[in-house]
């Protein structure tokens, strides 16, 4: 499946990660360290979630998300009516903005979905302030990163080719990678970490049901499945769950690697 089409349908991203997103970004946004009055950029802002958490978390003075899936950012338009806000169509690797215009520019998320990630965040770099922040987030690599595993070790027991669909870490999943991407990109100051998150689930459904969205790398796996493949995928995650799960309801945690550094 072309990223175009992994990427296409906003609302059954929603569903399928805007939890994680919406989790993630308050973790983030105090990661990045963002100031009353600050300009903030979002690359890759997708249905915007990170965004609109920074306008509803702090007293920025102007907002930007930037994405190149025409349906995400329509989403994100009709999300929030805060004039401070507002979200562009573009690329990241040529973006449409004046050098040093930005005070913190973020990317939740995004960098392993761009290729030649190098060139993007040499772009963040540009429209950021000399003294201003950049930082990004991935998932981590890491086999405790539930949400990742917990769907992917299901998808090979039944279905070994699924491993060619493991969600690639773009080796910035792995510690130390984002570091030393943003020494490679000029950047002072660096500091990485990781960030935990957990999010709930009312019953398997709600866990199984907004893959079938196709959104995403793993609802893009689940999609090209035949129905027969499909339901025995979804039973060997129901017994992977049901041993964590009390009356239905469940949770599960991730980890993000960030980083964040100063131009």
């Amino acid at each position: 499946m072309e990223l175009a089409e992994k990427f296409s349908n906003a609302r059954g991203y929603e569903l399928q990660l805007g939890r994680w997103s919406s989790a993630l970004a308050s973790r983030f946004i105090e990661f990045a360290g963002i100031r009353q009055g600050d300009r903030v950029l979002d690359i890759g802002s997708g249905t915007g979630s990170l965004a609109l958490a920074v306008a509803s978390s702090t007293a920025c003075a102007e907002i930007v998300g930037i994405d190149p899936s025409a349906p995400y950012i329509e989403f994100a338009r009709s999300r929030t009516v805060d004039s401070r806000v507002r979200f562009d169509v573009g690329d990241a690797k040529n973006l449409p903005y004046a050098d040093g215009v930005f005070d913190n520019t973020l990317a939740q998320l995004a960098l392993n979905q761009i290729p030649d990630a190098g060139r993007a965040v040499l772009e963040m770099r540009r429209v950021t302030k000399a003294g201003g922040t950049v930082a990004a987030c991935v998932w981590s690599a890491s086999e405790d990163n539930e949400r990742n595993h917990l769907f992917w070790n299901a998808a090979i027991a039944v279905d070994p080719a699924a491993d060619r669909w493991r969600e690639p870490p773009g080796d910035y999943g792995r510690g130390g990678a984002l570091a030393a991407l943003w020494k490679e990109c000029g950047l002072r100051e660096i500091r990485e970490t990781e960030l935990v998150v957990e999010v709930g689930f009312s019953s398997f459904d709600d866990f199984w049901l907004p893959h079938l969205e196709g959104q995403a790398q793993a609802g893009a796996y689940v999609k090209s499945l035949s129905p027969e493949r499909q339901l025995a995928l979804r039973e060997r995650l129901r017994q992977e769950i049901a041993a964590r799960a009390t009356k239905g309801a469940f949770s599960l945690r991730a980890q993000a690697v960030a980083v964040r550094g100063t131009c």
